[in-house]
C-alpha cells in the first residue's frame, strides 16, 4: 500500500509532507528548491510507493484565484504528465501558512528557528495533507 504525498508549492521552495502507509497521519518530509523538485521526486518515487499527490491550491478569501494559482496549475500539469500513474487532487490551502506559523510557535520552537521559511513550508504541507485525510475520513475507511 502506498502513501499520499502533499505539496505546499512555491516558486522558490516547495514544502512536502507524506502519510504513513495506512494514510492516517501526515508527517513532514522536507522542503526542496522548486527547480530541483522533479529530480527529487524521481528519486523518491523509485524508493517509495505513492498512491496520490495532494497539492495545496491557493485561493483568495472569495475563493478566486491568487497570483500564485497559475504557477500551481503548471506544477499540477507537470505532475500529471510526468507521473501519469499517480492521481493529483487539490486542497484549498487558504490560511495554511498562518496556521503553520501558529503551530510552530505553540510547539515551543525558538524564535530564531521560527524564522526558517523551510519549516513553515513543510508544516504547511502537513496541514494541507492532514486536511485531506480528515476530509476523506480515512480512519473510518481503514477500520
Amino acid at each position: 500500500m502506498g502513501r499520499v504525498l502533499a505539496f505546499d508549492y512555491g516558486t522558490k521552495r516547495t514544502g512536502m509532507a507524506v502519510t504513513d502507509e495506512g494514510k492516517l497521519i501526515a508527517f513532514p518530509l522536507r522542503t526542496e528548491a522548486t527547480h530541483k523538485l522533479m529530480q527529487f521526486l524521481d528519486g523518491y518515487l523509485k524508493e517509495n510507493s505513492v498512491d496520490l499527490f495532494v497539492v495545496g491550491e491557493p485561493r483568495r478569501m472569495d475563493a478566486g484565484p491568487t497570483h500564485s494559482t497559475k504557477y500551481v496549475e503548471q506544477f499540477v500539469q507537470s505532475l500529471e504528465k510526468r507521473y501519469k500513474q499517480i492521481p493529483v487532487v487539490r486542497v484549498d490551502e487558504r490560511f495554511t501558512s498562518g496556521m503553520a506559523k501558529v503551530a510552530i510557535r505553540e510547539s515551543g520552537v525558538k524564535k530564531t528557528e521560527r524564522m526558517n521559511k523551510e519549516l513553515v513550508d513543510t508544516t504547511s504541507a502537513v496541514i494541507i495533507l492532514q486536511s485531506w485525510i480528515e476530509a476523506n475520513d480515512i480512519k473510518s475507511k481503514n477500520t
